[in-house]
Parts: structure tokens; sequence; C-alpha cells
């Protein structure tokens, strides 16, 4: 099996997982990855908060939509200048989400020993920075 595809099989797991026990907070993960985000970085712009969760910046029109109307995020400005910041709401929701996502991924590494948890964290991030330093 290519380390890729490995790679990919566990992506999707992991996001499958993530999007079962989400759904039980009545979340979705681009919503969870967009307040872990902002509430990190409070003050991004539309396309800043696209480019961080990986999503066109027409699905964070989308996005952005349902997390104003459920009063998790705050939208300050107007035009050019709009920037995001998660409110008090929003980041009570993101404390049970984090939570839930972090028990998902406490299982997915379980039977990996501490010294594999590092080298495994090691190695993606060498991998990603590789990508990423490639394509410039």
């Amino acid at each position: 099996m290519s380390i890729g595809y490995a790679l990919k099989r566990a992506t999707s797991a992991l996001r499958s997982a993530m999007d079962e026990r989400l759904r039980q907070l009545d979340m979705t993960v681009p919503q969870y990855s967009s307040l872990e985000l902002l509430a990190h970085r409070p003050g991004l712009s539309n396309a800043e908060l696209a480019r961080g969760v990986f999503v066109t910046r027409q699905a964070t029109h989308q996005l952005l939509a349902g997390l104003t109307r459920e009063g998790l995020v705050e939208i300050v400005g107007a035009g050019r200048e709009q920037r995001l910041h998660v409110t008090q709401q929003g980041l009570q929701r993101l404390q049970r989400a984090s939570t839930a996502v972090a028990e998902v991924e406490q299982t997915m590494i379980e039977s990996l020993s501490d010294r594999d948890r590092q080298s495994m964290l090691r190695g993606l991030s060498a991998c990603a920075d590789a990508l990423e330093h490639a394509e410039k």
C-alpha cells in the first residue's frame, strides 16, 4: 500500500468519525474548524478563513451565514474591512466540540506508543512542509 493511499484512508476515517461525533452536537466539521481557527486567530477575513479551513470562498459565505445566524460568530466592519470573531456562545460550543474531536483523535492513536505518536506527527508535518515548499 502506498503512503498516499494510507494517508487518504486515515483522513477519510478521521473525517467520518468527526462528522458522526459533531453531528451529535448539531455541528459540522467545517463549522468546528472555523470556530477553532477563529478562536486562535480572531479578526481573520473571509478569504483567510476559507484558506485556513480548506474551503472555497463561496462555501465560506454559506458557512458564515449559518455561524452568524446561530450567534456563534460575529462580523465586525464592512466590505474589505470585515473581520470575523467568535462570540462567547461560539466559544462555549467550541469547547464541547473540541472535547468530542479530542476523543476521536484519542481513539485514532490509542494503539500507538508515545514515541510512535511523536514520530507520526513529525513525519506528517515534514510531508506537508515538503509539498507546500514544492508548490512555490
